[in-house]
């Protein structure tokens, strides 16, 4: 299958994923996107929103329509590393044998990251980054796909350990999940308190997804949209000569490469999935906010005078 059949293909799956979905989830179109975005680019996804927003249906119902494995690992305070990654036991035989962690899985569900220590959040680094885990010396590789879904829930800090910047980089998008709607909501209670289950039939295969994957990267990109893309990066920088002079006093910290390169392949993504061949400037800035969103630091005057990231990022596209 050429490029160009496998990417309409991808137009079609895309559509159906999203009604599959919808058949369990109510609203949050935005997040449903936005995973789904971050799924095509092979990338991983933190997810940020108050508890009761469905946030672990999402990933299992999302994990059920593409065929993939679906671990869910809640961080706690006392959670050690090898209760993530697996651990090498003495068997029977006296040998070492190793048993594997929740993290080998297609989809892995991180809930509430920040309540557990950073020597715990670490081990999560070398997954994310390179898809494999390494115990006693010896390396193992995690199935192909692979995906880290974290949420953190952003009202109650007392007890977390909020996540290095490190970290934070290693997630592709950071998608914030609103309310509902109360047309929404009244849907969801009437849906949730029903003897009725919604089936969710598989629409996509592992191996689907990367054959996805593969044609998204080969997808030509003018040099005009890979020069916006580091433009846009850039003025987030406020020691950069093209830092955005209202905001560079707002901002500690900008954001690295990493960005500029999640904002080309995302762009990549967006552009397949609405049916086009090569990516321009609005598909940039339609993944910007999602990209941008955990890697620009804001100050003091930005708290104290209630400027938000997503209001900097804004002014910036």
């Amino acid at each position: 299958m050429s490029d160009k059949e496998q990417l309409n293909l991808l137009v079609d799956k895309y559509q159906a994923l999203k009604a599959e979905v919808g058949k369990v989830i109510v609203g949050q179109h935005e997040a449903v996107d936005g995973m789904l975005l971050s799924v095509f680019s092979d990338g991983h996804c933190l997810l940020l929103g108050v508890p009761g927003l469905a946030k672990t249906l999402m990933v299992n119902t999302l994990s059920r329509t593409m065929g993939l494995e679906f671990r869910r690992i809640q961080f706690t305070p006392d959670l050690m590393p090898s209760d993530i990654t697996g651990s090498e036991i003495l068997d029977e035989n006296r040998r070492f044998r190793f048993i594997q962690g929740p993290v080998f899985a297609g989809i892995v569900l991180a809930d509430e990251i920040n309540r557990t220590p950073p020597k715990t959040q670490a081990a999560l680094l070398e997954a994310m980054q390179e898809r494999r885990v390494t115990v006693s010396g010896t390396s193992y590789q995690l199935p192909k796909p692979f995906f880290v879904l974290a949420t953190q829930n952003p009202i109650e800090q007392e007890g977390t350990y909020p996540l290095p910047e490190a970290q934070l980089d290693r997630f592709m998008f950071n998608i914030r999940l609103d309310y509902p709607s109360f047309e929404e909501e009244v849907a969801i209670v009437k849906q949730t308190t029903d003897e009725r289950v919604p089936e969710v039939n598989q629409v996509l295969t592992a191996d689907d997804i990367i054959a996805c994957q593969q044609a998204i990267r080969r997808m030509p990109v003018a040099d005009n949209v890979v020069e916006y893309a580091v433009r846009l990066v850039t003025s987030t920088r406020p020691s950069s000569d093209a830092a955005a002079s209202q905001y560079a006093k707002y901002i500690s910290w900008g954001a690295g490469p990493r960005a500029s390169q999640y904002l080309v392949i995302g762009a990549k993504t967006y552009a397949a999935l609405h049916g086009k061949y090569s990516p321009d400037s609005e598909d940039v800035a339609a993944v910007a906010p999602n990209v941008l969103r955990h890697r620009i630091v804001r100050n003091y005057y930005a708290e104290a005078e209630g400027v938000t990231t997503d209001m900097i990022i804004k002014s910036l596209l």
